[in-house]
C-alpha cells in the first residue's frame, strides 16, 4: 500500500483486503491505520465497521512496509481496554462487537475476506466525533518535554521548574491537541479547545480522560509498565446528537484506547528520568527512523522509508509484549 493514501470519496467502496477484493460497504474514512465503513443500523441506531490494518505510521507518515499481525494485536488491546473502562464505569464506549459472526452474512461469505477480517474488526456505534485529541500526560516526554524546555509549561499548564526529561509529573495533566486530518496535530490550551467544541463538552471529556488514565496507569504499574502518556478520542452517538431539544448527551470513548499506537509504555524496572526510556510502543520504530534522519537518508516527509526485517519483527514483538503484560 503506498504511503499516505488519500481518503477515497465518501461514496466509494474501493477499499480492499489483501487479496485485492473490495469490501462491499461504503467507505467512510481511511485513517493512517484503520479503515472505517458504514454498516446497516441495528434497532439502537447507526453502526460503523472499523478494520485495523497492518499499516504503521510514525511522525505522521505511513510507512510503506506493513507490520504483519499488528492490526489484530491493536484490536485485541483496544477491546480489552474498552471493557476495562466500562467495567470501572469510567465512561461508555462505542464498541459493540469484535466478532465477524456479527457482520452481515454477505460480507464474510468469501473465505479469504472472512480470514482477513477475523481478529481485526470492531463493530461500533456510529458517532459524531469531537474534534479534539484528549491527551493525558503523567510523565514529561515527547512534544510535552520540548514545550516545557521552551517555556516551562505544556498546553498552558505551568509546571515546576527543574524537571528532567521523562520525570514523573506531580499529577497527571490534560493537554488537548487539534485533531488534524492531515499533517501534525497541534498542542492547544484547554481554553482553546473549549472555544472550539464548548466548555461543557471539554470539561466532561477532560474529567473522563484523567479518570481513565489514572485507573489504567495503576493497572499497568501493577504489571510492570508505566503509561507515560496517552490520547483518547470521544464522540456522541449520531442518533442522540440529532435529537431536537437535546442540550447535551454524555460523550463515549471511540476509536481506540491505550494501545501502543496511542500511548507511551515504559518498563517500570528500567525507568530512570533524565534520559529517553526503553518502550513497548512505536518508539522502537521512531528510533530507527531518527537514525535515518541523522544520516540524511530521510527527512520525515512522505514517502516513508522501507523498513528492514529486524525492525518489523522488533516492532511486532513490542506490541505483543504490551498485550501480554497489560491485558490480564
Amino acid at each position: 500500500m503506498p504511503p499516505q493514501p488519500p481518503p477515497p470519496p465518501a461514496h466509494s467502496s474501493a477499499a480492499h483486503d489483501p487479496s485485492g477484493r473490495p469490501l462491499p460497504l461504503k467507505l467512510l474514512r481511511r485513517g493512517k491505520v484503520r479503515d472505517v465503513y458504514e454498516l446497516p443500523p441495528d434497532d439502537q441506531g447507526g453502526r460503523v465497521l472499523m478494520v485495523a490494518s497492518d499499516r504503521i505510521s510514525a511522525f505522521d507518515v505511513v510507512m510503506p512496509t506493513p507490520i504483519p499481525g499488528k492490526g489484530r494485536l491493536l484490536t485485541q488491546i483496544a477491546a480489552w481496554w474498552f471493557g476495562f473502562i466500562e467495567r470501572k464505569r469510567l465512561a461508555s464506549s462505542h464498541l459493540l462487537s469484535t466478532s465477524v459472526d456479527d457482520l452481515p452474512g454477505g460480507l464474510v461469505a468469501d473465505a479469504s475476506v472472512r480470514e482477513y477480517l477475523t481478529g481485526r474488526i470492531s463493530i461500533c456505534r456510529a458517532c459524531r466525533v469531537i474534534p479534539i485529541e484528549c491527551v493525558v500526560r503523567g510523565y514529561l516526554e515527547g512534544s510535552g518535554w520540548k514545550e516545557y524546555q521552551a517555556g516551562g509549561s505544556v498546553c498552558g499548564v505551568v509546571l515546576p521548574k527543574g524537571l528532567r526529561q521523562c520525570d514523573r509529573l506531580p499529577e497527571p495533566i490534560f493537554t488537548p491537541a487539534t485533531k488534524a486530518t492531515e499533517g501534525h496535530d497541534e498542542n492547544i490550551s484547554f481554553e482553546q479547545a473549549a472555544e472550539a467544541v464548548g466548555l461543557d463538552t471539554m470539561s466532561v471529556v477532560r474529567d473522563y480522560s484523567l479518570a481513565i488514565y489514572s485507573a489504567a496507569a495503576a493497572h499497568a504499574l501493577e504489571r510492570g509498565i508505566i503509561i507515560a502518556d496517552t490520547k483518547f478520542e470521544f464522540g456522541v452517538p449520531i442518533e442522540e446528537d440529532a435529537k431536537q431539544g437535546r442540550v447535551w448527551t454524555p460523550p463515549m470513548i471511540i476509536d481506540e484506547a491505550l494501545t501502543p499506537d496511542s500511548s507511551r509504555f515504559w518498563p517500570a524496572d528500567g525507568y530512570e528520568p533524565g534520559r529517553a526510556q526503553q518502550s513497548f510502543d512505536k518508539q522502537f520504530l521512531r528510533e530507527h527512523l531518527e537514525g535515518l534522519v541523522a544520516a540524511g537518508a530521510w527527512d520525515k516527509q512522505p514517502p516513508g522509508p522501507a523498513l528492514p526485517a529486524d525492525v518489523v519483527a522488533g516492532t511486532l514483538e513490542k506490541y505483543r509484549a504490551a498485550r501480554d503484560r497489560l491485558c490480564v
